[in-house]
């Protein structure tokens, strides 16, 4: 497969719901692995982060140890990954310069656990969205991340096909981070969400 050695690696954070720990953990090692890498994973890994840690320590870690060290933030969508308060808070995070990090790219990625939310009649903001054969729905994906798919800073894709693609991505969302298209401004989760929709 032809693949340009022009595109520069990045430092990549995956932003994920541990329901879907087993597409996180092919989709590691499929683009991620020691052999032929498409970018450098600067995620939390199982362990890294005492459960125990109050939240405001674990909200604090993340940030500056894991979100502030990539440039380009992954969020790996599947069909509850929006209900999840720590999704929100790593895109947040995310999209935020301080003085321990630079605004990083935003993605997302649909894993084969995500189906769209149709229920148009009641809730007419929650239809259907169709772009290139992709389709989801805005209401169950993390609405943050939609925020920014609609200003054009974020773009949301299907699963790769790829090594190449996906390497494509990535680039294209750490040149935009520069653009001034970022969109933060939502309250941040305090807690989980449970419905199936936002």
């Amino acid at each position: 497969m032809y693949y340009n050695s022009n595109i520069p690696k990045h430092k990549v954070f995956l932003s994920f719901h541990h329901q879907d720990d087993y597409y996180r953990q092919q989709f590691e090692w499929q683009f991620s692995n020691e052999f032929d890498p498409v970018f450098v994973n600067r995620s939390v890994q199982d362990g890294d982060i005492d459960p125990n840690y109050k939240t405001d320590a674990i909200r604090r870690e993340i940030r500056e140890n894991y979100i502030s060290d990539s440039s380009v933030t992954i969020v790996l969508i599947g069909q509850n990954t929006w209900q999840r308060k720590h999704v929100d808070w790593e895109i947040g995070y995310s999209l935020t310069t301080s003085n321990l990090n630079t605004r990083s790219g935003l993605i997302g990625i649909l894993l084969p656990s995500y189906s769209p939310h149709y229920d148009p009649y009641f809730y007419p903001d929650c239809a259907q969205k169709l772009t290139n054969s992709l389709i989801y729905t805005p209401c169950n994906i993390p609405p943050r991340l939609y925020d920014n798919i609609q200003s054009g800073y974020a773009k949301i894709y299907p699963y790769p096909t790829s090594s190449f693609e996906l390497k494509k991505w990535i680039h294209e969302a750490f040149q935009r981070r520069g653009s001034g298209l970022h969109r933060n401004s939502r309250d941040y989760f305090a807690n989980n969400r449970n419905s199936s929709h936002w």
